[in-house]
């Protein structure tokens, strides 16, 4: 599959939102907006006691846990070493935040046609979020270790990887939960 840089969708900030409070039980929730999940990634970068001691280092990948698991959204906690990246992917449809809590990184996105690739330098309190049909690459270009928190709404189900390719983005696999 390949992606077309003129429809290629970019970060956007969406209206603020929420989700739908007293849900009847047995109905599923409405996905949380791209600035409520910014909100939790935020939140709990600034109450690092409930996660700095979660964290490790690994040399062979990004070490990654998930902190919280709730019916309509997810949170996860990554710690990235320098040369260690994500490649171009998607959240399989669901909406996201990150922020980087400790460090520094680089994110690469498709801005459409007129802007191509984007590149932004991301430093320890930057924020990102963004919708459902978002693909990026996160990278560590920089000396030191970094720490990022994410937040998926809804949970993640899946996730497809892209190779930027003359033409745009091509889909090369796609994984599951089972993979992580």
């Amino acid at each position: 599959m390949s992606i077309d840089l003129a429809t290629t969708p970019t970060a956007t900030t969406p209206a603020a939102g929420s989700r739908v409070a007293g849900s009847p039980v047995g109905t599923a929730r409405p996905p949380l907006s791209p600035n409520a999940l910014r909100r939790i990634v935020r939140d709990l970068a600034e109450r690092p006691e409930r996660w700095l001691h979660r964290v490790r280092l690994s040399a062979e990948d990004r070490w990654y846990e998930r902190l919280e698991l709730a019916e309509d959204y997810e949170v996860w906690l990554i710690s990235w070493l320098p040369g260690q990246s994500t490649g171009f992917h998607d959240h399989g449809g669901s909406r996201g935040a990150f922020t980087v809590a400790l460090g520094e990184l680089e994110e690469l996105a498709l801005a459409g046609p007129e802007h191509g690739l984007t590149v932004r330098r991301l430093s320890s309190g930057s924020e990102r979020a963004f919708g459902p049909q978002y693909l990026h690459d996160v990278r560590n270009t920089a000396q030191g270790p970094a720490v990022t928190l994410h937040a998926y709404s809804p949970p993640l189900s899946g996730m497809s990887h892209y190779e930027l390719r003359a033409g745009g983005l091509v889909k090369t696999s796609t994984e599951g939960p089972e993979q992580w």
